[in-house]
């Protein structure tokens, strides 16, 4: 088996939560149970998930990130120097229900002051099989700028963000990236709307009022995820994830990959880029010419938004039309985010979710062969 864990079927990570998982965390809210108790009972899912995958055929395994409530917030806010609020949401003009940005701030200077994933880590590689990769999803170092951008870090702390704030927050990522290193992980995937939002003429306009260049800014952010590259162990495999957002099957931008694309597929020097591509807001393939040699791009066909299953030879197509802008070698296929990227889950049922990852296996089979790792 190789080492390097991308897969032709992958996925992105995040699984709905099972019933008594979200009344357990409700009783530790309420004070009902202690965290000891809590994790016993995450402990209990991420061992029926972890089978739920492999079953499925899926050799890319991950905890379904059981243990967060927010796939970004309870990773960033266990970084010293960073404060974090929970999200608020409204309802948009179709009555559905949409969340609001999370307030993150840089409050001091950035550390790393405690393993933050170790912990979840082992107990998902203690259930693994011998034949599955343990993944771990964590927040893109983009989004501690994003957000807020010069506003939203601590001017005492940083008088100027160049280089020593950048240079921090990439010296944080990599001790922790390190530290999951030597438990024994091959494979960490950064999670980044930033990118995916500078897509969209909305975000990029804002990002303009807060004082940043759309246009520049994502080879800024290329420089920066480089910065955590340069520091990583060298045969840990770092990919990332392009989301334009994902909370109950609502989205928070649309773009084709156009504005980012020289930037993210020709200057990061990253190993993977699981890219969404499962409906007209993300534009053509066209940007697939920018992939360099070595490098794969998870395209997200499948929808994890909504139940209706994708027609198997609809996207075999999809994929050829991809292949004109990158080689097919270089592709694999995934849905294009996580089932649930928050606790409160997609519009979706866990059958919904099977169905799913076994049709983006069943596809990688049939355009790639079973043996689908690179």
């Amino acid at each position: 088996m190789s080492t390097y864990p991308i897969f032709r079927a992958d996925h992105v990570g995040s699984f709905l939560r099972p019933r008594y998982l979200l009344d357990a965390r409700q009783q530790f809210a309420d004070k009902k149970i202690d965290i000891t108790q809590l994790r016993k009972i995450e402990d209990q899912a991420i061992t029926e998930v972890v089978k739920f995958q492999e079953e499925i055929g899926i050799r890319s395994v991950t905890d379904g990130e059981f243990r967060r409530t927010y796939f970004h917030l309870d990773f960033l806010k266990q970084l010293g120097g960073v404060t974090t609020d929970a999200p608020g949401t409204i309802i948009d003009d179709q009555g559905k229900e949409k969340l609001l940005p999370p307030n993150i701030r840089v409050t001091g200077k950035v550390k790393h002051i405690q393993d933050i994933q170790v912990a979840d880590f082992t107990y998902l590689q203690s259930q693994a099989a011998t034949t599955s990769v343990p993944k771990v999803a964590i927040p893109s170092p983009t989004m501690l700028h994003f957000r807020g951008g010069r506003d939203g870090i601590d001017k005492q702390a940083y008088p100027i963000l160049e280089p020593d704030f950048y240079n921090d927050v990439a010296q944080a990522y990599a001790q922790e990236l390190t530290a999951l290193y030597h438990a024994g992980c091959r494979h960490v995937q950064m999670d980044d709307t930033n990118l995916a939002y500078l897509c969209d003429e909305k975000m990029r306009e804002a990002a303009r009022k807060r004082g940043d260049d759309p246009n520049q800014l994502p080879f800024k952010y290329a420089e920066f995820i480089n910065k955590v590259v340069d520091l990583k162990p060298k045969d840990l495999v770092l990919s990332i994830h392009l989301c334009r957002g994902n909370f109950k099957s609502t989205f928070a931008a649309s773009g084709n990959y156009g504005p980012v694309a020289e930037a993210l597929l020709s200057e990061m020097k990253l190993d993977g880029y699981f890219l969404e591509y499962d409906d007209e807001r993300s534009g053509g393939f066209e940007p697939l010419r920018f992939l360099q040699k070595g490098k794969i791009a998870i395209l997200g066909l499948i929808s994890s938004k909504f139940p209706q299953l994708e027609n198997k030879d609809v996207i075999k197509r999809r994929i050829d039309e991809a292949a004109k802008f990158a080689p097919l070698e270089q592709l694999a296929l995934s849905p294009q985010c996580g089932f649930s990227s928050t606790v409160h889950g997609n519009n979706i049922t866990v059958d919904d979710e099977r169905a799913k990852l076994k049709l983006v296996v069943d596809i990688a089979h049939s355009v790639w062969g079973k043996n689908e790792i690179n």
